[in-house]
């Protein structure tokens, strides 16, 4: 059986759908599968065993405008697909799966062009997503599946080099970044977390992100490596997977740290909330948030400047209040 998963969202959306690979291949134990993604999603589903090829849909290069996603609808249809799966919720990849031409074509109900599919998946509000995209499999999937990455002998060698000797110390991971702004807990608030931390000999404040990143005044004291614009997104897994704890915004981090048992996730939710359904998968974890606030949620994915002008999602989350999570957390280390 040859089955076709189209997803062209977000890193974080792609690394939730590793369970979805996982439970297709069970049920399936023959199938092929391939799976038509951004070029960054591609990177981080690199080295999946369960899946057979993966194709690089470059919206805004080849594949751009009507001619480029019938070009790339053309080369699918001559693979033969059994069945397509399409997550994404855009009349882009709502077209593109009826262009493969295969038998079954399925996507959520509420799709952009969910016209284009013979089979409509209910979207369940307040779900998880990992939830809401086995429902692809069946109705209701009782085994859990756990977030699946897979770093390489080059990642791990890389990100022993990056951190050197560090003595056997703890790692905790913070993550500063977010595509949004209102997703960014203050940056100064970040900063007093890592001055608070740096004279404790047992860890190692290890700083991660993109090139976005380094625009961001981040503190850099002692005991602080700070890895922003050096990682790719499996080199980040590999570091997540050697983490005691990972501190993050409400992005893409959360999904990484979740395909791992070890580390201790502390998610910071501002304009967000847990019943979008991105939380952390992990159970290793917990999502700090103002839930006494009228305002939120404000947006699903966030924005450029707080609706109401005080900021309170994320400014009313003190320093104070992570640095007790944190400093329980190593205790229990201990």
């Amino acid at each position: 059986m040859r089955i076709l998963i189209i997803h062209t969202a977000f890193i974080g959306d792609i690394v939730l759908s590793t369970p979805l690979i996982r439970a297709l291949k069970d049920k399936y134990s023959d199938c092929e599968i391939t799976y038509v993604t951004t070029p960054t999603g591609a990177s981080i589903l690199r080295n999946n065993p369960n899946i057979s090829e993966i194709i690089e849909y470059d919206k805004r290069g080849i594949h751009k405008g009507l001619k480029g996603i019938y070009e790339l609808g053309k080369r699918l249809r001559y693979k033969n697909f059994n069945m397509v799966i399409t997550p994404h919720r855009y009349l882009r990849s709502s077209f593109l799966s009826w262009l493969t031409r295969a038998p079954i074509r399925k996507g959520y109900n509420i799709a952009t062009g969910s016209f284009f599919f013979t089979d409509k998946i209910p979207y369940i509000n307040g779900e998880h997503e990992v939830l809401k995209l086995l429902r692809f499999v069946d109705e209701k999937v009782e085994k859990r599946y756990e977030i699946e990455l897979y770093p390489d002998k080059e990642n791990i060698k890389k990100i022993q080099n990056l951190l050197g000797n560090i003595e056997n110390k703890k790692i905790i991971l913070i993550a500063p970044g977010s595509k949004w702004f209102t997703k960014k807990w203050p940056l100064e608030y970040f900063n007093e977390v890592i001055k608070s931390l740096e004279l404790r000999e047992d860890i190692v404040q290890v700083i991660v992100g993109g090139q976005d990143e380094l625009s961001l005044n981040i503190y850099k004291g002692k005991n602080v490596i700070d890895l922003r614009g050096k990682t790719s997104l499996l080199d980040m897994a590999q570091l997540a997977k050697l983490s005691t704890i990972i501190l993050t915004n409400d992005s893409s981090p959360i999904h990484i740290g979740s395909a791992w048992k070890k580390p201790h996730i502390i998610a910071i939710f501002g304009p967000t909330v847990k019943k979008f359904g991105f939380f952390p998968w992990s159970t290793n974890s917990e999502v700090i948030e103002e839930n006494n606030l009228e305002c939120r949620p404000c947006s699903i994915h966030g924005g450029s400047k707080c609706p109401k002008g005080h900021f309170k999602c994320m400014m009313d989350i003190k320093p104070e209040k992570i640095l007790e999570k944190i400093e329980a957390t190593l205790k229990k280390e201990e």
